[in-house]
């Protein structure tokens, strides 16, 4: 991969990993139109940038997450028990993780060979563009994140555990099942960043020490796309939480409709490489 790919890999990675509109589904086209796909471990790596910038932009909610739920060891010297509202968050964000760590190590094979497959992410593109579209339309829109209940934590864990198919969408899967479940855009959104930070670190760094000798992309490359996608998805981070406190994801659910046809007519014409 060349620079120029690289920093197009980076701002396409920055500009669709917090979008409901798959960032893994688009780092694979490119890697078809490019004539190479970038990999499973690629797109892995270079999530990193993208939540490190959700790490910047909530580290305030993440500071008093994490902070209170180390103080409720120590109920007695502190006066934080289990009870407490972010101990209790940061508990369901380690419940809400154990599915995509549990099925991405289960069915890794599959991940990084026939998940590859882009009739696959087209289906995907579409499939997922018609829930999200039905679940913020008829969604009830009313509940925040002080309603969120055990088994609710755990299908928000099992819908981001459908992003490690490309062309689902991390976001948009989580996003959807907030939305069928009666939560407001803005609190199906925030939950689902922080929900993915444990695993997109995990994932992230679990595939960079894999690589380490052994990367066909090459590590400047890499490093570039993952710098690029922090700065750019930083930026999406702010104008995204603005959008949603007054858009619906209607733009996105067409946006997704009209890619995946695109692709899959390319597909068919031979434009594209299903493997490639």
């Amino acid at each position: 991969m060349n620079t120029f790919e690289a920093i197009i890999m980076g701002l396409v990675q920055g500009l669709t990993e917090f979008l409901p509109i798959s960032s893994s589904a688009h780092l694979r086209i490119l890697g078809s139109i490019f004539g190479e796909d970038p990999g499973a471990a690629f797109t892995a790596i270079t999530q990193i940038g993208t939540e490190t910038a959700v790490l910047i932009y909530f580290r305030k909610d993440i500071s008093r997450i994490l902070g209170k739920w180390f103080q409720a060891f120590v109920p007695a010297r502190t006066g934080v028990n289990q009870s407490d509202s972010d101990v209790r968050m940061g508990w369901m964000i380690i419940v809400g993780s154990l599915p995509i760590g549990i099925l991405g190590l289960l069915g890794q094979d599959w991940i990084e060979k026939e998940f590859r497959n882009m009739w696959i992410t087209v289906a995907m593109l579409v499939i997922f563009a018609l829930f999200l579209g039905a679940a913020d339309r008829w969604g009830k829109k009313e509940k925040t994140l002080d309603h969120l209940s055990w088994g609710q934590a755990i299908l928000f864990g099992f819908a981001q555990a459908l992003a490690l198919v490309p062309g689902v969408s991390r976001s948009g899967g989580t996003i959807t099942a907030g939305r069928l479940m009666g939560f407001t855009r803005v609190a199906a959104a925030r939950y689902s960043f922080l929900l993915a930070m444990p695993a997109v670190f995990a994932s992230g760094f679990y595939e960079a020490a894999k690589s380490v000798g052994n990367n066909p992309v090459g590590w400047g490359a890499t490093i570039l796309a993952t710098v690029v996608a922090f700065v750019v998805g930083y930026a999406v981070i702010v104008w995204f939480m603005r959008l949603l406190e007054t858009k619906t994801f209607a733009p996105f659910v067409i946006y997704r409709l009209l890619l995946g046809i695109v692709v899959g007519i390319s597909l068919a014409v031979g434009a594209l490489s299903a493997f490639a």
